[in-house]
């Protein structure tokens, strides 16, 4: 539940953060390379507002996961790996815009969403195990068995002509 709250403490951020930032562009008429203003601001806010959503879907399903004590579906698992991947990329940009601080905050929520992905993986089936080479699929067939042993003084079966 620790991974439900923390994402989403961090959705309600970057939706508060966005949408301050859209408000300074409007109001200071800031333009970058002669773009209208107000445009910069609704994208600032369209984008928060899609980041925000993608962290609270991430929420709802570590909550669902904690709940229900089993791992999530492929495609929850998809999506909780993809915000773990977001969150690596972001804290290795982040490292040098912001500074360690910020670097710190989104490894924690990076190694809580591993560890949830990893605490709740879910088991190999039994055929899916393979053998040595850990390929799956069917498991390994069997050796022949060994031909019958011959009589005490009989000869020995050739191998050849």
């Amino acid at each position: 539940m620790a991974t439900t709250v923390v994402l989403v403490l961090e959705a309600l951020g970057v939706a508060f953060v966005n949408w301050v930032l859209g408000l300074a562009v409007r109001h200071q008429d800031m333009s970058l390379g002669g773009l209208d203003p107000d445009a910069m601001a609704v994208g600032s806010w369209i984008a928060g507002g899609v980041l925000a959503l993608f962290l609270l879907l991430c929420a709802f399903l570590t909550a669902r996961v904690a709940v229900r004590q089993e791992p999530a579906s492929l495609a929850g698992r998809i999506v909780l790996i993809v915000c773990a991947v977001v969150h690596g990329v972001l804290g290795a940009v982040v490292v040098g815009l912001v500074g360690w601080l910020a670097f710190a905050a989104l490894m924690v929520v990076l190694g809580l969403l591993v560890g949830t992905l990893l605490l709740y993986a879910p088991e190999p089936a039994e055929g899916a195990r393979g053998g040595a080479g850990g390929t799956g699929g069917s498991p390994t067939p069997p050796p022949p068995a060994a031909p019958p042993a011959a009589p005490p003084g009989a000869p020995l079966p050739s191998a050849g002509p």
